[in-house]
């Protein structure tokens, strides 16, 4: 298929462009008949043509107008809106489509972080999502502990969504073609495995502050929970390093300060 207008850099814009892959792509979706599909950054609308086979309900996130006016051209079934999903409000378009959401998406690689935090942070509203990204993210998210790629979307990732690497994808199916391998993930969000006692929030900030100094123990780097305000560690958990603890220990561990410490010990 040819493209119809020039791939933007500062967009991230490298579009799928061989049509097998994005059978497979679209064939990790688990979503149901009848589900609400959500697709960010929908682009020359590969994905989106196929996506539209199999879901009456199908909104596509754009925000190149560019494409816009090509899908809504192509595609007049499809709900597309120009937007950018940084901003989206999950929790309004999963109450306007009717249930949790189902997202799907080739992600632009400078996106891939902020896109996972959001869907993190608003994960109530979202069923599942199927993510196209940087094959190092891919292995980020499915690291286990004391390896290098463990890391803060290791352990927030597998404490609050269930993540799965399904396959890579060579860059010859892309134009124009990325430097790197990309691999697909796909996310379960409230399977009813994560911590429900607490608030995403609660476990990232202390997630953030262990991985932001990784070498040192988190005595150290936990120090303003804990050695500030004279709080201990459980498991003399001190004397390890971030990338020693598991997801569910690192529960338990923010548990503990919630409970002892001032979460906020800057206010």
């Amino acid at each position: 298929m040819s493209i119809p207008f020039r791939p933007k850099q500062s967009l991230g814009q490298n579009f799928l462009q061989d049509p097998n892959m994005a059978e497979k792509i679209v064939g990790a979706l688990e979503a149901p008949a009848g589900s609400h599909v959500v697709e960010i950054g929908a682009g020359t609308g590969v994905l989106t043509e196929r996506l539209a086979e199999n879901y009456d309900t199908l909104t596509a996130i754009e925000i190149d107008e560019r494409a816009v006016a090509t899908l809504r051209e192509r595609l007049p079934g499809v709900d597309v809106r120009e937007e950018d999903v940084r901003e989206t409000h999950w929790a309004a378009l999963a109450d306007e489509k009717g249930g949790p959401i189902h997202v799907i998406s080739n992600t632009p690689y400078y996106l891939t972080s902020p896109i996972l935090f959001s869907l993190l942070e608003q994960r109530e509203h979202l069923a599942e999502a199927v993510l196209t990204m940087q094959r190092e993210v891919a292995d980020r998210i499915v690291a286990e502990p004391s390896t290098k790629a463990y890391g803060i979307l290791s352990v927030l990732l597998q404490l609050f969504a269930a993540p799965e690497k399904l396959f890579t994808v060579p860059p010859q199916v892309f134009s124009p073609q990325p430097d790197v391998t990309s691999a697909v993930v796909r996310l379960q969000f409230n399977t009813g495995e994560e911590p429900a006692d607490l608030r995403f929030d609660d476990v990232r900030r202390y997630v953030r502050a262990a991985f932001n100094q990784r070498r040192k123990m988190l005595r150290n780097s936990l120090s303003a929970w804990t050695k500030e305000q004279g709080v201990g560690f459980p498991n003399d958990w001190g004397r390890k390093r971030a990338e020693a603890l598991t997801p569910d220990e690192f529960a338990t561990l923010a548990r503990h300060l919630n409970t002892h410490a001032d979460p906020d010990p800057a206010a």
